[in-house]
Protein backbone atom coordinates (compact mmCIF):
# COMPACT_ATOMS: atom_id res chain seq x y z
CA UNK A 1 0.00 0.00 0.00
CA UNK A 2 1.68 3.42 -0.88
CA UNK A 3 1.54 6.29 1.43
CA UNK A 4 -0.98 8.20 -0.72
CA UNK A 5 -3.41 5.07 -0.38
CA UNK A 6 -3.19 5.11 3.62
CA UNK A 7 -3.93 8.87 3.91
CA UNK A 8 -7.65 8.86 4.59
CA UNK A 9 -9.89 11.00 2.01
CA UNK A 10 -11.02 13.17 4.72
CA UNK A 11 -10.28 14.11 8.53
CA UNK A 12 -13.38 15.93 10.22
CA UNK A 13 -14.70 18.43 7.79
CA UNK A 14 -11.39 18.86 5.96
CA UNK A 15 -10.48 17.00 2.87
CA UNK A 16 -7.05 15.87 2.62
CA UNK A 17 -5.01 16.96 -0.56
CA UNK A 18 -1.62 15.50 -1.02
CA UNK A 19 0.79 17.49 -3.36
CA UNK A 20 3.74 16.20 -4.37
CA UNK A 21 7.08 18.54 -3.70
CA UNK A 22 9.43 18.64 -6.40
CA UNK A 23 13.48 18.04 -5.27
CA UNK A 24 15.63 20.91 -4.65
CA UNK A 25 19.33 21.71 -5.35
CA UNK A 26 19.60 21.77 -1.45
CA UNK A 27 17.10 19.11 -1.00
CA UNK A 28 17.25 16.05 -3.68
CA UNK A 29 14.72 14.19 -1.88
CA UNK A 30 11.24 14.15 -3.33
CA UNK A 31 8.46 14.90 -0.09
CA UNK A 32 4.28 14.78 0.22
CA UNK A 33 2.86 17.75 1.49
CA UNK A 34 -0.68 17.22 2.63
CA UNK A 35 -3.05 20.56 2.47
CA UNK A 36 -6.38 20.02 4.17
CA UNK A 37 -9.51 22.19 2.91
CA UNK A 38 -13.56 22.86 3.80
CA UNK A 39 -15.87 25.65 3.15
CA UNK A 40 -15.65 28.93 5.01
CA UNK A 41 -17.11 28.57 8.16
CA UNK A 42 -15.94 31.83 9.87
CA UNK A 43 -17.97 33.39 13.66
CA UNK A 44 -18.30 36.46 11.93
CA UNK A 45 -19.54 35.58 8.12
CA UNK A 46 -19.66 37.90 5.92
CA UNK A 47 -21.07 38.53 1.68
CA UNK A 48 -18.25 36.43 0.50
CA UNK A 49 -18.32 33.35 2.79
CA UNK A 50 -20.67 31.37 0.68
CA UNK A 51 -18.52 31.24 -2.01
CA UNK A 52 -14.89 30.60 0.36
CA UNK A 53 -12.62 27.99 0.80
CA UNK A 54 -10.42 27.46 3.98
CA UNK A 55 -6.92 26.19 3.40
CA UNK A 56 -4.64 24.39 6.29
CA UNK A 57 -1.16 23.97 6.36
CA UNK A 58 -0.35 25.88 3.17
CA UNK A 59 3.03 25.64 1.96
CA UNK A 60 5.67 28.02 3.17
CA UNK A 61 6.51 29.31 -0.41
CA UNK A 62 2.60 29.86 -1.41
CA UNK A 63 1.35 32.51 -3.62
CA UNK A 64 -1.58 33.46 -5.13
CA UNK A 65 -0.40 32.28 -8.88
CA UNK A 66 0.95 29.09 -6.78
CA UNK A 67 -3.33 28.36 -5.90
CA UNK A 68 -4.96 29.26 -8.80
CA UNK A 69 -2.42 27.66 -10.91
CA UNK A 70 -3.02 24.18 -8.40
CA UNK A 71 -6.58 24.69 -9.08
CA UNK A 72 -6.97 25.69 -12.87
CA UNK A 73 -3.84 23.67 -14.67
CA UNK A 74 -3.88 20.39 -12.25
CA UNK A 75 -7.78 20.03 -11.11
CA UNK A 76 -9.51 21.38 -14.07
CA UNK A 77 -11.13 24.84 -12.53
CA UNK A 78 -11.74 27.51 -15.50
CA UNK A 79 -9.23 30.08 -14.89
CA UNK A 80 -10.51 33.54 -13.85
CA UNK A 81 -12.82 31.74 -10.86
CA UNK A 82 -10.36 32.27 -7.99
CA UNK A 83 -11.48 35.82 -7.05
CA UNK A 84 -9.01 36.27 -4.12
CA UNK A 85 -6.83 34.77 -1.89
CA UNK A 86 -5.73 35.95 1.51
CA UNK A 87 -3.27 34.21 3.73
CA UNK A 88 -2.86 34.14 7.58
CA UNK A 89 -0.15 36.45 8.35
CA UNK A 90 -0.52 38.64 5.92
CA UNK A 91 0.98 42.60 5.62
CA UNK A 92 -2.61 43.09 5.12
CA UNK A 93 -6.15 41.30 5.18
CA UNK A 94 -8.70 41.39 2.96
CA UNK A 95 -11.14 43.67 5.18
CA UNK A 96 -8.13 45.94 5.80
CA UNK A 97 -7.62 46.21 2.26
CA UNK A 98 -11.10 46.77 1.43
CA UNK A 99 -11.00 49.79 4.39
CA UNK A 100 -7.91 51.21 2.38
CA UNK A 101 -9.54 51.23 -0.85
CA UNK A 102 -12.61 53.21 0.01
CA UNK A 103 -10.37 55.58 1.94
CA UNK A 104 -8.49 55.77 -0.56
CA UNK A 105 -11.67 56.67 -3.18
CA UNK A 106 -12.88 58.83 -0.73
CA UNK A 107 -9.74 61.10 -0.35
CA UNK A 108 -9.75 61.21 -4.61
CA UNK A 109 -13.53 62.52 -4.11
CA UNK A 110 -12.84 65.09 -1.74
CA UNK A 111 -9.42 66.44 -2.84
CA UNK A 112 -10.52 68.37 -5.52
CA UNK A 113 -11.11 72.44 -4.64
CA UNK A 114 -14.75 73.58 -4.50
CA UNK A 115 -14.96 76.73 -6.11
CA UNK A 116 -18.38 77.30 -4.97
CA UNK A 117 -17.96 76.68 -1.37
CA UNK A 118 -14.17 77.50 -1.56
CA UNK A 119 -13.51 74.35 0.80
CA UNK A 120 -9.68 73.21 1.41
CA UNK A 121 -8.52 69.59 0.53
CA UNK A 122 -9.45 67.59 3.62
CA UNK A 123 -8.61 64.18 4.36
CA UNK A 124 -11.14 61.87 5.87
CA UNK A 125 -11.83 62.16 9.99
CA UNK A 126 -10.80 59.00 11.51
CA UNK A 127 -8.67 57.78 8.49
CA UNK A 128 -5.30 56.49 9.27
CA UNK A 129 -2.45 58.53 7.84
CA UNK A 130 -1.38 55.40 5.88
CA UNK A 131 -4.10 54.62 4.18
CA UNK A 132 -3.74 57.65 2.25
CA UNK A 133 -2.65 56.72 -1.42
CA UNK A 134 1.25 56.81 -1.86
CA UNK A 135 2.16 57.29 2.19
CA UNK A 136 3.48 53.41 2.42
CA UNK A 137 7.24 53.41 2.37
CA UNK A 138 8.41 50.77 -0.50
CA UNK A 139 8.50 47.06 0.86
CA UNK A 140 11.69 45.24 1.56
CA UNK A 141 11.24 41.90 0.47
CA UNK A 142 9.69 40.62 -3.34
CA UNK A 143 6.67 38.01 -1.72
CA UNK A 144 6.22 37.06 1.36
CA UNK A 145 6.57 33.30 3.32
CA UNK A 146 4.91 31.91 5.36
CA UNK A 147 5.08 30.12 8.80
CA UNK A 148 4.66 26.31 8.92
CA UNK A 149 1.17 25.26 9.19
CA UNK A 150 0.05 28.84 8.12
CA UNK A 151 -3.82 28.97 6.53
CA UNK A 152 -5.32 30.59 3.78
CA UNK A 153 -9.16 31.40 2.57
CA UNK A 154 -10.04 31.20 -1.29
CA UNK A 155 -12.41 33.79 -2.58
CA UNK A 156 -14.18 32.31 -5.82
CA UNK A 157 -16.53 34.43 -8.06
CA UNK A 158 -19.37 32.59 -7.06
CA UNK A 159 -20.45 29.04 -4.65
CA UNK A 160 -20.30 26.64 -7.91
CA UNK A 161 -16.81 27.80 -8.92
CA UNK A 162 -16.04 26.45 -5.32
CA UNK A 163 -18.52 23.36 -5.10
CA UNK A 164 -15.86 22.26 -8.35
CA UNK A 165 -12.99 22.56 -6.69
CA UNK A 166 -14.28 20.07 -3.49
CA UNK A 167 -15.76 17.70 -6.40
CA UNK A 168 -11.99 17.89 -8.11
CA UNK A 169 -10.33 16.91 -4.97
CA UNK A 170 -12.47 14.14 -4.29
CA UNK A 171 -12.37 12.63 -7.78
CA UNK A 172 -8.17 13.51 -7.72
CA UNK A 173 -8.19 11.54 -4.23
CA UNK A 174 -10.41 8.48 -5.81
CA UNK A 175 -8.07 8.25 -9.34
CA UNK A 176 -4.84 8.58 -7.70
CA UNK A 177 -3.39 11.19 -9.58
CA UNK A 178 -0.43 13.22 -8.94
CA UNK A 179 -0.56 16.69 -7.95
CA UNK A 180 2.46 18.83 -8.08
CA UNK A 181 3.27 22.15 -6.66
CA UNK A 182 4.37 24.86 -8.39
CA UNK A 183 4.01 23.61 -11.84
CA UNK A 184 3.84 26.26 -14.11
CA UNK A 185 4.83 28.97 -12.05
CA UNK A 186 8.48 29.43 -13.56
CA UNK A 187 8.87 33.18 -14.11
CA UNK A 188 5.77 34.35 -12.79
CA UNK A 189 6.58 34.36 -9.40
CA UNK A 190 9.88 35.88 -7.40
CA UNK A 191 12.75 33.36 -6.79
CA UNK A 192 13.64 32.35 -3.65
CA UNK A 193 17.10 31.30 -2.59
CA UNK A 194 20.27 33.38 -3.66
CA UNK A 195 18.24 35.81 -6.01
CA UNK A 196 15.59 36.44 -2.77
CA UNK A 197 17.99 38.21 -0.76
CA UNK A 198 20.15 40.03 -3.34
CA UNK A 199 16.99 41.24 -4.36
CA UNK A 200 16.46 41.75 -0.54
CA UNK A 201 19.81 43.61 -0.35
CA UNK A 202 18.29 45.60 -3.97
CA UNK A 203 15.38 46.91 -2.41
CA UNK A 204 16.73 48.18 1.13
CA UNK A 205 17.83 51.16 -0.50
CA UNK A 206 15.17 52.40 -2.75
CA UNK A 207 15.31 54.97 -5.24
CA UNK A 208 15.68 58.53 -3.53
CA UNK A 209 13.39 60.21 -5.81
CA UNK A 210 10.48 57.16 -4.71
CA UNK A 211 11.36 57.59 -1.50
CA UNK A 212 10.91 61.49 -1.49
CA UNK A 213 8.04 61.14 -3.00
CA UNK A 214 6.77 58.72 -0.31
CA UNK A 215 7.75 60.69 2.55
CA UNK A 216 5.99 64.03 0.64
CA UNK A 217 2.73 61.91 0.89
CA UNK A 218 2.79 61.19 4.34
CA UNK A 219 3.63 64.34 5.40
CA UNK A 220 0.65 65.51 3.23
CA UNK A 221 -1.75 63.34 4.28
CA UNK A 222 -0.82 63.74 8.31
CA UNK A 223 -0.84 67.83 8.37
CA UNK A 224 -4.48 67.38 6.16
CA UNK A 225 -5.54 65.29 9.29
CA UNK A 226 -4.30 67.56 10.98
CA UNK A 227 -6.19 70.55 9.83
CA UNK A 228 -9.07 68.48 9.73
CA UNK A 229 -8.73 67.96 13.64
CA UNK A 230 -8.35 71.28 14.09
CA UNK A 231 -11.75 72.18 12.02
CA UNK A 232 -13.63 69.51 14.06
CA UNK A 233 -12.14 71.04 17.29
CA UNK A 234 -13.73 74.57 16.12
CA UNK A 235 -17.18 73.28 15.28
CA UNK A 236 -16.81 71.53 18.70
CA UNK A 237 -16.26 74.63 20.69
CA UNK A 238 -19.46 76.46 18.22
CA UNK A 239 -22.12 73.85 18.17
CA UNK A 240 -23.96 72.93 21.30
CA UNK A 241 -24.59 68.76 21.90
CA UNK A 242 -28.18 67.79 21.88
CA UNK A 243 -28.45 68.89 25.49
CA UNK A 244 -27.65 72.10 25.12
CA UNK A 245 -24.17 72.78 26.45
CA UNK A 246 -20.68 73.39 24.27
CA UNK A 247 -17.94 71.30 24.23
CA UNK A 248 -14.99 72.56 26.21
CA UNK A 249 -12.14 72.02 24.54
CA UNK A 250 -7.68 72.76 24.30
CA UNK A 251 -7.01 76.28 22.72
CA UNK A 252 -10.47 78.01 23.69
CA UNK A 253 -13.50 79.08 22.29
CA UNK A 254 -13.12 81.07 18.99
CA UNK A 255 -16.42 82.17 19.01
CA UNK A 256 -19.65 82.21 21.07
CA UNK A 257 -22.33 79.79 20.37
CA UNK A 258 -25.63 80.92 18.93
CA UNK A 259 -27.90 81.62 21.59
CA UNK A 260 -30.83 80.64 19.58
CA UNK A 261 -29.71 77.57 18.53
CA UNK A 262 -28.79 76.44 22.23
CA UNK A 263 -32.23 77.80 23.17
CA UNK A 264 -33.63 75.35 20.32
CA UNK A 265 -31.92 72.49 21.34
CA UNK A 266 -32.73 73.07 25.15
CA UNK A 267 -36.19 72.95 24.52
CA UNK A 268 -36.13 69.50 22.07
CA UNK A 269 -34.21 67.99 25.30
CA UNK A 270 -37.94 69.38 27.60
CA UNK A 271 -39.83 67.71 25.24
CA UNK A 272 -38.01 64.51 25.28
CA UNK A 273 -38.97 64.95 29.42
CA UNK A 274 -41.89 65.70 29.16
CA UNK A 275 -43.63 62.29 29.72
CA UNK A 276 -41.05 61.45 32.98
CA UNK A 277 -42.39 64.21 35.26
CA UNK A 278 -43.73 61.53 37.60
CA UNK A 279 -42.00 58.70 36.91
CA UNK A 280 -40.71 57.90 40.04
CA UNK A 281 -42.32 58.31 43.61
CA UNK A 282 -39.74 60.96 44.83
CA UNK A 283 -40.68 62.81 42.10
CA UNK A 284 -44.73 62.82 42.62
CA UNK A 285 -43.97 64.03 46.13
CA UNK A 286 -41.39 66.81 45.08
CA UNK A 287 -44.10 68.16 43.14
CA UNK A 288 -47.12 68.51 45.22
CA UNK A 289 -44.54 69.76 47.81
CA UNK A 290 -44.25 72.43 45.29
CA UNK A 291 -47.94 72.94 44.28
CA UNK A 292 -48.16 73.04 48.48
CA UNK A 293 -46.04 75.89 48.50
CA UNK A 294 -46.99 77.69 45.69
CA UNK A 295 -50.80 77.44 47.05
CA UNK A 296 -49.04 78.75 50.01
CA UNK A 297 -47.50 81.67 48.84
CA UNK A 298 -50.32 82.47 46.86
CA UNK A 299 -52.44 82.83 50.06
CA UNK A 300 -50.18 85.10 51.67
CA UNK A 301 -50.16 87.27 48.47
CA UNK A 302 -54.15 87.62 48.64
CA UNK A 303 -53.56 88.32 52.28
CA UNK A 304 -51.64 91.22 51.88
CA UNK A 305 -53.68 92.53 49.51
CA UNK A 306 -56.56 92.45 51.25
CA UNK A 307 -54.71 93.91 54.32
CA UNK A 308 -53.88 96.96 52.17
CA UNK A 309 -57.60 97.13 50.34
CA UNK A 310 -58.95 97.81 54.05
CA UNK A 311 -55.93 100.49 54.86
CA UNK A 312 -56.68 102.04 51.95
CA UNK A 313 -60.54 101.93 52.66
CA UNK A 314 -59.71 103.50 56.39
CA UNK A 315 -57.64 106.57 54.84
CA UNK A 316 -60.62 107.59 53.03
CA UNK A 317 -62.16 110.81 53.67
CA UNK A 318 -65.09 112.30 51.38
CA UNK A 319 -64.40 116.20 50.86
Amino acid sequence: MSPSEAVPLKIGDYHVLPIALPSLPSYRIPSTHYLYLRPHEPKIPNPSTPRSLFLVNVPIDATEVHLKLLFSTQMALPSGRIEEVQFDGARKSISEAEDAASTSKMLKAQAHDDTKSKKRKRIVEGASIQDAEGAHLPGTWDRDIWRSGSSAVIIFVDRASMDAVVKSVRRVRKSGERIVWGKGVEGKVPALGPERYLSHHKLRYPDKTLLLETVNNYMTAYANKEAARARKLTRQRQEPDEDGFVTVTRGGRSGPARQEQAQEVLEKHKERQKGLEDFYRFQSREKKKERAGELIKKFEEDREKVRKMRERRGRFKPE
